[in-house]
């Protein structure tokens, strides 16, 4: 067992060195120039094309029963991003890096925007239709049609499945048992039976019953959230102005806890913030390329503005807002205290409730995140192995999601993480090399409709 947790260690050392965020902060810039910075000049196309159209009808539903509504395939992208990281991570964050990181974590969702938009454009230019019909993609399907290289989409779509049942699994069923016993005693058992049954009953309803639960679940978790967040710094404006000003300021002359040089500071607080805004928003990883291009969406372009919506919700909303209550509330920032951290800060305002509102929320962000990766999963398994039979999947998750609830769980964290960064490589690799098609589609799609 150490052999495998030094093992991982090390790779874990590479794959998350400064190496891999070298090169998804490369990835991004390249998109970001080679698109003209799309994110910034076509902000009102993207507007228009995600949140105002989510008042249409045909955004919130689809004839294709073999698709995804744009709404579904983006709450359930969104499911699998908005986990605990953006409540807990941007804790740990701030304890690592201070409130400068949060500015990296800026300029890692805003280039990341752009890597997230490319991704979506090839996802639906090479999707494609399964034995039965459904439509289906995934960056898989781009790194073996486009780069025309199936031993690394293979490899991509192991990790993938990997990291399903790790990160995307175990380790929420934890979260979740963990919080409802810390803060309603309710015994770590009962939760993992309840979870088994639910995921089983959710996942067995098919993509459909998929994005019907995601559609409830996210858009309720994230103003539940959101709202008391916005309480919080409403009681504390006072100090909203001086801590929001100061993400700019440290983000440059941050130094550490213990008194270094501000240059190591600064590398720090870069280091963190971007790390912890890929964490995020996922914009690199491929992870829902899969989702994403299920929708019923037919332009490769506008599902990529859908792409750049999610970013912006996930990092820019949601972990922005995270970060302003922790720094608001005055709470001290001590390592290894990320979730207690939160928890502190919410009950500044809210009193001894600020726990239970923490515990429901943590619940509800690992629960979407267990619904939302059992989608990548069951996608990168029947990639994988399609003579199988995907009910296989299903069970092999729900057990996983069981043993996650009545385990300790801190190696899985720690190889999940690996996985991730491994899924990355690849699909980031794919990203450059398929960029002509990116920005050929992109022009396509503009001048279209510049000249309608």
């Amino acid at each position: 067992m150490n052999f495998i947790i030094n093992l991982n260690e090390k790779i874990n050392s590479f794959v998350w060195g400064p190496f891999t965020l070298s090169l998804f902060l490369f990835v991004g810039i390249f998109f970001t120039l080679r698109l003209k910075g799309i994110q910034i000049i076509k902000v009102k196309s993207i507007t228009n094309k995600t949140l105002l159209s989510l008042f249409k009808k045909q955004t919130r539903t689809s004839t294709d029963r073999h698709c995804l509504s744009q709404l579904g395939s983006l709450s359930t992208a969104l499911a699998a991003t908005i986990g605990t990281g953006s409540i807990v991570g941007v804790a740990t964050a701030l304890t690592i890096g201070g409130s400068g990181s949060i500015f990296w974590m800026w300029v890692s969702a805003f280039l990341g925007m752009g890597t997230a938009y490319a991704e979506n454009v090839l996802g639906i230019l090479y999707r494609t239709r399964d034995k039965n019909g459904r439509i289906t993609g995934g960056a898989h399907f781009y790194i073996e049609k486009g780069m025309k290289a199936k031993p690394l989409a293979k490899l991509f779509a192991l990790f993938c499945v990997l990291a399903s049942f790790g990160m995307g699994n175990m380790a929420q069923g934890n979260s979740i048992s963990a919080s409802l016993f810390q803060s309603f005693h309710i015994p770590r058992i009962y939760c993992g039976i309840v979870l088994f049954a639910f995921v089983l009953i959710v996942m067995l309803g098919g993509a459909k019953r998929t994005q019907n639960v995601c559609e409830l679940i996210v858009p309720f978790m994230t103003v539940f959230f959101l709202a008391g967040a916005v309480i919080i710094l409403i009681l504390k404006r006072e100090r909203l102005i001086p801590e929001f000003l100061s993400i700019f300021k440290n983000a440059f002359t941050f130094k550490s806890a213990a008194g270094g040089i501000a240059g190591a500071g600064i590398k720090k607080a870069f280091s963190v913030g971007i790390r912890r805004g890929v964490f995020s928003n996922e914009a690199g990883l491929g992870s829902t390329v899969g989702v994403h291009s299920s929708s019923n969406i037919r332009e490769p372009v506008e599902q990529g503005f859908w792409g750049i919506f999610e970013v912006f919700i996930d990092t820019m909303i949601v972990c922005t807002i995270t970060a302003l209550v922790i720094l608001v509330s005055g709470v001290p920032l001590i390592s290894d205290q990320g979730a207690e951290i939160v928890v502190k800060a919410f009950e500044s305002g809210f009193g001894s409730l600020g726990g239970y509102f923490v515990s429901i929320s943590i619940v509800l962000f690992a629960l979407a995140t267990l619904i939302g990766w059992s989608f990548i999963g069951e996608n990168a398994f029947c990639y994988l192995f399609p003579r199988a039979k995907n009910r296989v999947y299903k069970i092999l998750f729900c057990i996983f999601v069981y043993l996650g609830a009545v385990s300790s769980l801190e190696f899985v964290w720690e190889i999940s993480d690996t996985f991730n960064g491994l899924m990355a490589i690849p699909n980031l690799i794919a990203l450059i090399v398929l960029s002509k098609e990116v920005v050929g589609e992109t022009n396509r799609y503009f001048s279209k409709n510049n000249s309608a």
